[in-house]
């Protein structure tokens, strides 16, 4: 049994990491840690945990000297004194920030987040936090840098078709629309209820931070650079991430109608959509959290909330040109706590699924 540690356990994603924790098999204690609530109690502040943990609020320090394996749900560009803190005492550092997501490219990282770094010689130890993508290399990492939830979304619907060549080499679109938690715990004016409820829309269209991560993400994927338009859009719901991403067919439908004139999809369609959505489902088919749904269902995320699946489905469009790939995931869990268990899971050695296999809430 181990002992885990939670610096930044008030935020949302740090609340998340308490409550799935709280009842892993193989973590018998939590310490935590919160720079807004230090000297007061988790269960103040969160009183859906009273019964279930009773921890005070202590120091980034303490957490580090009284765990064996620590999570940092901390801002981007702070938590490396924490990262160095652990590799001194030998202890693995789970880090849910932006700050060791991009190997040892440091000027990416600046140049979109703002922040230099102070403890250069830790990021080549860093390994990618996606297991679908590096879990030969996050078993037994030092340091794992949890992807951002939008990578997560986009990444995942789009491997299988970067990887087996089912897409030209044209630009890729990604759309994403994500509930208000993904914005933080910190209220704004953006996600103030009257501003974001009853209404959707899209914010930092071509400039979002995540697209550096989902461009070097494809990139791997695909063995080359891939052409890319993202945008997020924020939806007036608590949880989920549900992705459309848009793709040229590298075979397109042969009788397709032309895009200019688009019918109902005919046997020739339908059998390319069906072997695309065969070819998705025996890429994932050991993945334990990525389910290929079946032809005609569309991803959404009320069928993931509160879980770490990735739901997938695949479509075409009516000329027979586009891929369409539909994922849908719960933002506050694949897309950051529940994954970030995935990986401690993977480097400590445990069933991967420890802690993470609920079924989803279906409402």
């Amino acid at each position: 049994m181990k002992t885990a540690g939670i610096i930044g356990s008030t935020g949302y994603a740090g609340a998340e990491l308490v409550r799935l924790l709280s009842a892993h098999p193989q973590i018998d204690r939590l310490v935590l840690s919160s720079t807004s609530f230090e000297g007061g109690r988790i269960e103040d502040v969160y009183p859906n945990l009273i019964g279930k943990v009773a921890a005070p609020l202590v120091s980034g320090e303490a957490v580090v000297a009284d765990s064996d394996v620590v999570f940092s749900a901390l801002p981007h560009g702070v938590g490396e004194r924490f990262a160095r803190l652990c590799m001194d005492k030998g202890i693995p550092f789970i880090d849910l920030s932006a700050d060791f997501r991009f190997g040892d490219d440091e000027e990416t990282f600046s140049a979109w987040y703002g922040k230099v770094w102070e403890a250069r010689e830790l990021h080549p130890k860093a390994v990618y936090g996606l297991p679908e993508l590096n879990r030969a290399q996050i078993r037994g990492a030092a340091i794992v840098g949890n992807p951002g939830c939008y990578p997560t979304g986009a990444s995942l619907a789009l491997y299988p078709a970067l990887k087996l060549g089912l897409i030209a080499g044209g630009t890729v679109i990604i759309d994403s629309a994500s509930g208000v938690t993904g914005a933080g715990r910190s209220p704004s004016q953006a996600t103030h209820f009257p501003d974001c409820s009853d209404s959707i829309a899209p914010y930092k269209v071509g400039d979002h931070r995540h697209v550096p991560e989902i461009a070097r993400n494809l990139a791997i994927m695909a063995g080359r650079p891939v052409p890319l338009v993202f945008t997020p859009h924020l939806a007036p719901m608590n949880r989920g991430i549900l992705t459309t991403a848009y793709a040229p067919l590298a075979a397109p439908v042969g009788s397709a109608a032309p895009a200019s004139a688009p019918r109902p999809p005919n046997k020739e369609m339908l059998a390319v959509a069906a072997s695309v959505r065969a070819a998705y489902a025996e890429f994932y088919k050991e993945e334990p959290f990525v389910r290929v749904l079946p032809s005609g269902a569309i991803a959404s995320t009320r069928n993931v909330r509160a879980s770490n699946y990735c739901d997938i489905s695949v479509h075409i469009d009516q000329g027979g040109t586009t891929l369409i790939i539909v994922s849908a995931i719960d933002n506050m869990v694949k897309g950051a706590a529940g994954q970030a268990i995935q990986n401690m899971n993977i480097v400590l050695g445990f069933r991967e699924t420890d802690g993470i296999n609920a079924i989803p809430a279906a409402f």
